[in-house]
């Protein structure tokens, strides 16, 4: 089977499947396993994806996603343009063991799908608290600062790790606010996990210099973590090392 994968969690999702040499192409933006993407044709980033050489690659089947917005201008155009597509719009941790699933299935390996999915579940126990679960902010921006809400398997992880998130109720899958929206929270842990910015240029001071942000117990304490967006932004099998970190930080909390 020839596949075409747009968005960087398929592409890891095939991988991990042991299916690499299934690969005609993938989008400009997915960068893991790098052994593996480097040496495939890449047709533009995920919003701005080249359709005419995505056919060009004669893909039996594309793996594609609602995950980011504006993709939907994209799943809609390769489907013009006459290409098999399996859309991914994963909005909890279940959907996107599903979506591994489903994956598997299509690629003739449902075996490796639930095996990949079990080994996911055994390494992300939720963690039991005595007392009340720390807050954590899950930053996908800093300003205006943007966090996950309710339809999103960063929710999921947050609370297998042993926190909540303050937003996790609200009917939707990603909020911007204010600093002082924020704030008001008062967040036990912030994590920086900014989307297209690399973990080694995410800035604690960016944080900790807001103004009215010194009596917020993640700034009081310290308890500002950089998670890089590969390990909570990217519905795959690399969220257990995003788990594993938040677990980490809000272990820290006591």
């Amino acid at each position: 089977m020839r596949v075409f994968s747009h968005t960087c969690s398929n592409t890891e999702i095939v991988c991990a499947l042991g299916c690499a040499q299934m690969l005609v192409g993938v989008d400009a933006d997915s960068d893991y396993p790098p052994e593996v993407v480097a040496g495939l044709p890449k047709t533009g980033r995920d919003l701005d994806l080249d359709i005419a050489a995505v056919q060009a690659l004669q893909p039996d089947l594309v793996l594609t996603s609602l995950t980011v917005p504006g993709h939907e201008k994209v799943v809609a155009a390769l489907r013009a343009a006459g290409l098999q597509v399996l859309v991914c719009d994963p909005q909890s941790l279940d959907d996107v063991h599903a979506d591994i699933r489903r994956i598997a299935d299509a690629l003739g390996v449902p075996a490796r799908g639930a095996a990949l999915v079990a080994e996911m579940e055994a390494v992300m126990p939720q963690v039991e608290r005595a007392g009340p679960r720390p807050a954590v902010l899950v930053e996908w921006w800093p300003k205006p600062i943007i966090v996950p809400a309710r339809h999103s398997w960063v929710t999921d992880l947050i609370w297998r790790a042993g926190g909540h998130n303050p937003w996790g109720e609200v009917e939707a899958k990603s909020l911007p606010m204010e600093h002082a929206q924020a704030c008001a929270a008062m967040p036990d842990v912030v994590v920086m996990s900014w989307c297209g910015v690399k973990e080694a240029n995410y800035r604690a001071d960016v944080v900790l210099r807001r103004d009215g942000w010194q009596d917020v117990p993640a700034v009081a304490h310290g308890r500002v973590h950089a998670i890089s967006e590969a390990y909570l932004g990217r519905p795959g099998p690399r969220l257990v090392e995003g788990y594993r970190r938040l677990r980490e930080a809000i272990a820290a909390v006591g």
